[in-house]
């Protein structure tokens, strides 16, 4: 044997075997077609079809065997049992049902070879053979791998090519006719599995890429918060540095290791403003300029609601007279809520008639913006948000300990409620989750 013949012999031979491993290697057995529907007659209807093509195939195929082929009536019996009866287990098991299937058949083949009535008739493959087969070659494509479905195609090829090798005059061409509904048969199903698979798969994808925008939001928050914190805290900071830097000059007769003491505070401040200055590099973007503008406090929001007012918007401010001491962090955080909340009005309501409301009762800053329905319909600027709004008040109140409560009304208005402890110091433990 040359060596191209070792390489042919070689190829065929692994051809062969990769044959053997698609018909013997199954799918994982499995839910039969339909049973993710919500609706029961749903889920039930494979098992109505099949049941009805059995008990509709089973004695047809066993009468005609009796009567038109002159078959013994228990090998008829047999033959149409073990043809048909392996369709109800091929809803989860195909492949296993078409070994069954497919062995009956072509054994029926052979039954038929010399049978008394088989003069101008189907050979080898009976009418009722064929359309079981049909209904079987479904249930296949929608379960099994691309490579047994070929295995199979090739297979059923295969047993018509060897009858009509057997007996050319009685083969009547339903063998080709069978070869080739049965590969349009697997090829439109499990084209139809095909993209059912890749619309779950993007579902899936789409679920995924939603949760990691929101997660992605809600970290863009949390550096935006940090970055407006950066200014309060460095002032504070600020204030420590030359408070202790002061005290030598300020205080008379202080004692020198009270003036190192001073001096050693005064040191730290500076390494930690440092620290925090690297930490604010870290946490600002590329394209994210240095905000060298004071941040805003509850004294900016008479100015906040007029340019509001400018925007379209009907709004009116209701501040109390005496807030009470509060800390920067907590005022940032309250303009920011009221910022963000009316920039909402402007892009999802706008026209609406909106009301904000501002006050203390000594310990809690209460932050309350509604609005109603707008007087005459207006287009909104926005049909969809990018979700920033409501995670940022809820990163803020969080931040604070403090507590959101945001939703729409039933008269179709929307309701922003944030409670915010005067002192952000008074928090001993701040909640881990959002509000």
């Amino acid at each position: 044997m040359s060596l191209g013949d070792a390489d042919r012999f070689g190829a065929v031979r692994e051809g062969l075997r990769e044959l053997g491993l698609a018909l013997t290697t199954p799918a994982e057995p499995g839910a039969p077609p339909l049973a993710g529907a919500r609706k029961a007659w749903v889920r039930y209807s494979p098992y109505v079809v099949v049941l009805a093509f059995v008990a509709a195939l089973l004695p047809v195929t066993a009468t005609v065997l009796t009567q038109d082929y002159a078959i013994n009536g228990a090998t008829a019996g047999a033959l149409a049992t073990a043809q048909t009866a392996p369709l109800l287990f091929a809803l989860t098991r195909p492949l296993p049902a078409w070994w069954v299937i497919f062995t009956a058949d072509v054994a029926g083949g052979f039954a038929l070879y010399d049978a008394p009535g088989l003069a101008h008739r189907s050979w080898p493959w009976t009418p009722m053979m064929v359309v079981g087969y049909l209904l079987l070659m479904v249930l296949l494509g929608l379960r099994e791998s691309r490579r047994t479905l070929i295995a199979v195609w090739l297979a059923t090829g295969a047993a018509g090519l060897l009858f009509e090798v057997l007996s050319q005059d009685r083969s009547d061409g339903i063998h080709l006719l069978l070869f080739v509904l049965c590969g349009i048969t697997l090829v439109v199903t499990y084209a139809l599995r095909a993209r059912s698979d890749a619309q779950r798969r993007l579902v899936v994808q789409e679920t995924i890429s939603e949760a990691e925008r929101a997660q992605r939001t809600l970290l863009e928050e949390r550096a935006r918060i940090a970055r407006e914190l950066h200014d309060v805290v460095a002032h504070h900071m600020s204030v420590i540095t030359v408070q202790a830097d002061s005290a030598p000059y300020r205080i008379q007769d202080l004692p020198p290791a009270a003036q190192e003491e001073f001096a050693a505070i005064a040191g730290s401040a500076r390494e930690s403003l440092a620290e925090m200055r690297r930490l604010l590099a870290v946490l600002r973007s590329e394209d994210t300029q240095g905000e060298r503008a004071p941040q805003p406090g509850l004294d900016k929001l008479q100015q906040l609601v007029e340019a509001t007012v400018r925007a379209g918007v009907p709004a009116e401010l209701s501040l109390a007279a005496e807030l009470g001491d509060i800390s920067p962090a907590v005022d940032l955080s309250a303009y920011r809520i009221v910022q963000e909340a009316l920039s909402n009005v402007v892009r999802h309501a706008p026209g609406a008639p909106t009301r904000v409301s501002v006050s203390a009762d000594g310990t809690d800053l209460t932050v309350l913006v509604v609005n109603g329905p707008a007087a005459e319909p207006v287009a909104p600027l926005e049909h969809s948000g990018t979700g920033h709004g409501l995670v940022g008040m809820r990163e803020r109140v969080r931040l604070t300990g403090g507590s959101l409560d945001a939703g729409p009304l039933p008269d179709g208005g929307f309701r922003v409620a944030a409670r915010l402890p005067l002192r952000t110091s008074d928090v001993s433990d701040v909640p881990k989750g959002t509000s």
